[in-house]
C-alpha cells in the first residue's frame, strides 16, 4: 500500500502510555448497553446491538501489551514518541478518510462529512460510552464521535486471524470510520430505534447489517483513495479480503466450538463479509452499500 505521500490527519488523540484512563481492572463498560459476550464465539465476539450500534467490536482473549507490528513498509520497532511509524501510518490512513469523505459523501448523499477524532490507547481508557479496553477491538462510539484502537490489535490479526499487512490495517481502521460515516447520515439511530422490543435474534441481524455496511464503506474509501492517490499494490486487496474471511463470524465460531449457529452471528459470515467489502471497492458508491435491502 503507498501511503506515505497522503495527507496526515491532526485528528488523533495519543493516550497511549497513560494509566489506563483510571479503570479498574474490573467492571466498567459502555454506555450505550449491557455488553453480552457470546458465548458460542470464543475469539472474536459481538456485544449487544445497543452497543454494537456505536461499532463497538468484543475480541474475548485479553491482550497483554507487547510490541506492536509495524506496517510492511517500516523497518524497526515501533515507539510512542515523534518517529512513531504506527502512528505515522495512523494519521495518513486517517487522512485519506477525512480526504475522500469529504468529497465523497456531499457529492454522492447531499450530507456534509464532519471529521471524527481516532484516540490510540493502551491496555484501557475512557471513552463517551463508558470504558474502553483493549478486550473490545477498535469501535467507533456515537455519543463522543470518536474511534479507540489499542494498535495490539493489528498483532493479533497476524497471531490469531491470519490478517495482518498496511492494507488491511487501514481496512480495520477505514470500517470504524465506515460507522462514523452511518452515524452522519442517521442510519445508527435508526437502527437503534429498530431494535427495541425486538427478539435477540432479530437484533443480532440488525448489527449484522450494520458491520456489513460499514465493511463495504471501507470498500467505498478503499475504491476512491486508489483513484485519488493510487494506493493499492499487488496482494494489498487480496489481504483485506483474506481478513474478512479470518473475522467471519461462521469461521470463528466453527474455530471455538466445531460448528456455527447463523442465528447468533453479529458481523456476518466470511462470504458475507468478502461480499460486501468487494461491493464497496468495486462500486466506490454509498448507494451500493445499502445491506438493510439486500
Amino acid at each position: 500500500m503507498e501511503w506515505q505521500n497522503t495527507p496526515q490527519s491532526t485528528n488523533i488523540d495519543d493516550r497511549r502510555g497513560e494509566t489506563g484512563g483510571g479503570l479498574p481492572l474490573g467492571g466498567g463498560g459502555l454506555g450505550l448497553g449491557t455488553i453480552v459476550v457470546l458465548a458460542l464465539i470464543g475469539y472474536f465476539t459481538g456485544i449487544d446491538p445497543r452497543v454494537l450500534i456505536g461499532g463497538a467490536e468484543v475480541v474475548e482473549n485479553v491482550r497483554h501489551p507487547q510490541t506492536v507490528q509495524a506496517p510492511a513498509n517500516y523497518a524497526g520497532a515501533p515507539t510512542t514518541g515523534r518517529d512513531d511509524p504506527m502512528k505515522t501510518f495512523v494519521a495518513h490512513v486517517l487522512g485519506e478518510t477525512e480526504a475522500v469523505w469529504a468529497e465523497v459523501l456531499p457529492a454522492q448523499t447531499g450530507v456534509r462529512y464532519v471529521d471524527a477524532t481516532l484516540v490510540l490507547y493502551d491496555g484501557a481508557t475512557q471513552s463517551g460510552c463508558g470504558g474502553a479496553r483493549a478486550q473490545m477491538g477498535p469501535f467507533y462510539c456515537p455519543l463522543d464521535k470518536k474511534v479507540y484502537l489499542d494498535l495490539s490489535f493489528f498483532r493479533d490479526m497476524q497471531t490469531k486471524y491470519g490478517g495482518g499487512g498496511d492494507f488491511a490495517y487501514a481496512y480495520v481502521i477505514a470500517h470504524e470510520v465506515g460507522h462514523h460515516v452511518q452515524d452522519l447520515l442517521g442510519i445508527l439511530d435508526k437502527v437503534q430505534a429498530a431494535e427495541q422490543g425486538v427478539s435477540q435474534t432479530r437484533r443480532n441481524a440488525l448489527s449484522v447489517r450494520v458491520e456489513l455496511m460499514a465493511d463495504c464503506l471501507a470498500g467505498v474509501w478503499a475504491a476512491n483513495a486508489n483513484q485519488k492517490w493510487k494506493l493499492l499494490d499487488a496482494g494489498d486487496v487480496e489481504k483485506a479480503v483474506a481478513t474478512a474471511q479470518a473475522i467471519g463470524d461462521d469461521r470463528l465460531e466453527t474455530a471455538a466450538q466445531g460448528y456455527a449457529v447463523p442465528d447468533s452471528f453479529t458481523h456476518g459470515s466470511s462470504a458475507m463479509r468478502v461480499k460486501w467489502l468487494t461491493t464497496g471497492l468495486n462500486s466506490g458508491r454509498v448507494d451500493a452499500c445499502d445491506t438493510f435491502r439486500q
